[in-house]
């Protein structure tokens, strides 16, 4: 078995998981700490760091990874020890004798072709500019090659010809994005002309596509464009230089995040081995668990100017969400890792890092600088600025720390702000598809939930009803759509004034909100019980802002300090009884010891280069 495919399993095992269930562990710190399965002691020696995923007993001497556990516990040979943790993490390990058939084993073929193509083309005299443009960079032609740069020919099909007469197949060629095709053009034509290439690889070191820098300076080309994804690559799953960056990270604890090919290839060349970057896209949270397998920190390496700090800070909410410890590196302003360790040499980047700030507390800093510390309707906005941040945060204890530190930076109450971040978002309305439909005009959108509609449904037809909605204490502030409290208020109005359901004057009504009156109208669907429907649709509407407070109590519970949880646990009594007197606790009361739900960004502004 490959050593590529060995360290693709240790990448994806967790070792505490594994050991846990031989042994009991403790957390102790950063590590866990039990009994020792080996020698069968009886103390706490050994112990399992989820980090660097090693284990080590403090009395036998004994120690090593995921495999060296099951090897040295269980008494497996290390081929089965590899089969046992890569059938728990999904990956197969076949016999040498049945080994299985990759079904895109011809796509990697052809880009396997292609890398090597687009590396030969920079050799030759083809790739002079190319060669020139990394010379002027100090990058040698041997080390460019070294990382799988390469050169695309500044011609619609040169690369299409080469293909060809490998006896590649056009279709693969299309399906892997190597070729294009438009409207203007007869034939198929090569996607990357004229462009410097970088060939991004799996864990296995397997080119999966390549991204190509255009070179004429002129060019009114995009300046980056990457392989658009196909069955073997995923954009938003794959980061540039993790096969070769996943070692350093879990020697060192730690990855840096930049924002091009070339700033990782500068920050490797550097000594910094633990860089990687996204593929042209926003940062996932399928690259944040990436990254997470190896290291718990990371350095934020992106631009200093306002959609850098912008990128900076979404990439840390999302590694934050991964359980990764984002730190903001400050880049002088025009200068990116590149330009920097060419001008002033590696130790001046050294030494930014060295400097880096925690990300709430970047957050902090800039809100300090730009005044929304100094004014109460700053502070405001500076709530809304940090609270993507703080409901990020999946450590319990960092997010303990955050919380502190933003109740000592803003100047609020602990209370107040743990209440904001718990509130959750209100359900969105859903758009309506593209173009007007019958009776419903392209700025009116649906009615927002089954039970908002049972109940228009309902008063529309016997707009009779509206009186005893409004006797029970129903009014339209408790409907989130729009157009149904508009609705609900005219009626109401006409009930008020005495006026029959046929004589109600909907004059005044908005576009919109009559668009969605005659949709209603119209609409045929029956109501076998409406007396009973119409009784739940008034007490759901009524209580449904003491369910949803319920759940932000819940989750403000895990932030609370204890006079707060005291307060905290009296008012959730008191809406239970509330709940329990309306007939509406059974069925809707949350549940107890659920888990943590995400939080979602409160609308609204937000500071300059923070998220709302």
């Amino acid at each position: 078995m490959s050593d590529a495919l060995v360290e693709e399993i240790r990448a994806r095992a967790d070792l505490l998981e594994v050991v846990g269930e031989h042994v009991q562990l403790r957390r102790s710190g950063k590590s866990y700490r039990g009994p020792c399965p080996l020698h069968g002691g009886d103390g706490p020696n050994f112990a399992v760091d989820p980090q660097r995923q090693i284990f080590k007993c403090f009395v036998c001497g004994e120690g090593g990874d995921v495999f060296g556990f099951l090897m040295k516990h269980l008494g497996f040979e290390f081929p089965e020890a590899v089969r046992h943790v890569g059938a728990r993490v999904g990956i197969e390990v076949p016999d040498r004798e049945e080994r299985r058939e990759d079904p895109h084993a011809p796509l990697r073929g052809v880009l396997a072709f292609a890398a090597e193509w687009f590396q030969g083309r920079l050799r030759e005299p083809a790739g002079a500019r190319a060669r020139a443009y990394l010379e002027g960079r100090g990058l040698p032609l041997e080390e460019a090659l070294e990382f799988g740069l390469g050169y695309a020919d500044d011609e619609w099909r040169a690369f299409r010809a080469a293909a060809a007469r490998h006896g590649i197949e056009e279709g693969a060629l299309l399906q892997l994005g190597l070729l294009a095709t438009s409207e203007k053009a007869e034939e198929p034509y090569d996607r990357f002309r004229g462009r410097l290439m970088f060939t991004i690889q799996d864990l296995r070191d397997r080119p999966i596509g390549f991204g190509g820098r255009v070179l004429d300076p002129n060019s009114d080309a995009p300046k980056y464009i990457n392989s658009p994804e196909s069955p073997v690559f995923r954009k938003g799953e794959e980061l540039y230089a993790l096969n070769r960056a996943r070692h350093a990270m879990r020697r060192e604890g730690h990855a840096a995040v930049a924002e091009g090919f070339t700033d990782v290839i500068a920050l490797h060349r550097a000594g910094l081995e633990f860089a990687v970057a996204g593929l042209g896209t926003a940062f996932t949270a399928d690259q944040a668990r990436q990254l997470a397998r190896y290291a718990k920190r990371a350095y934020l390496l992106y631009d200093s100017d306002t959609a850098g700090l912008r990128a900076t800070f979404r990439t840390g909410d999302i590694l934050l969400t991964a359980g990764v410890h984002p730190l903001v590196v400050s880049l002088p302003p025009g200068e990116d890792p590149d330009s920097l360790i060419r001008r002033e040499g590696a130790a001046a980047l050294r030494h930014l890092m060295d400097d880096a700030v925690d990300l709430l507390e970047r957050k902090l800093q800039i809100l300090g600088r730009e005044g929304y510390l100094d004014r109460v309707e700053g502070r405001r906005r500076a709530v809304d600025g940090l609270l993507s941040t703080l409901r990020a945060v999946a450590d319990p204890a960092l997010r303990d720390i955050y919380v502190d530190r933003a109740v000592e930076g803003l100047g609020i109450r602990r209370d107040t702000l743990v209440h904001e971040i718990a509130r959750a978002e209100r359900p969105r309305i859903r758009r309506p598809p593209a173009g007007p439909g019958p009776g419903r005009p392209d700025d009116s959108p649906p009615v927002e939930s089954r039970t908002e509609r049972a109940f228009l449904l309902l008063i529309v037809r016997d707009p009779s009803l509206t009186r005893r909605a409004v006797r029970t204490g129903l009014s339209p502030r408790h409907l989130r759509d729009r157009w149904g409290r508009e609705i609900f208020e005219i009626l109401s109005a006409a009930c008020d004034e005495g006026v029959d359901a046929e004589d109600v004057d909907w004059s005044s009504a908005s576009g919109p909100a009559r668009a969605r009156l005659t949709a209603l109208q119209e609409a045929g669907e029956e109501i076998p019980d409406p007396d009973g429907v119409f009784e739940a649709a008034v007490s759901r509407l009524l209580y449904r802002r003491h369910r949803e407070r319920l759940a932000e109590i819940d989750r403000e519970l895990e932030l609370a300090d204890s006079e707060q949880q005291r307060r905290l646990l009296s008012e959730k009594q008191e809406l239970a009884r509330k709940l329990r007197d309306a007939g509406e606790a059974a069925a809707f009361m949350p549940r107890q010891g659920a888990g943590r739900p995400g939080f979602a960004d409160r609308p609204g502004g937000a500071p300059t280069g923070l998220p709302g």
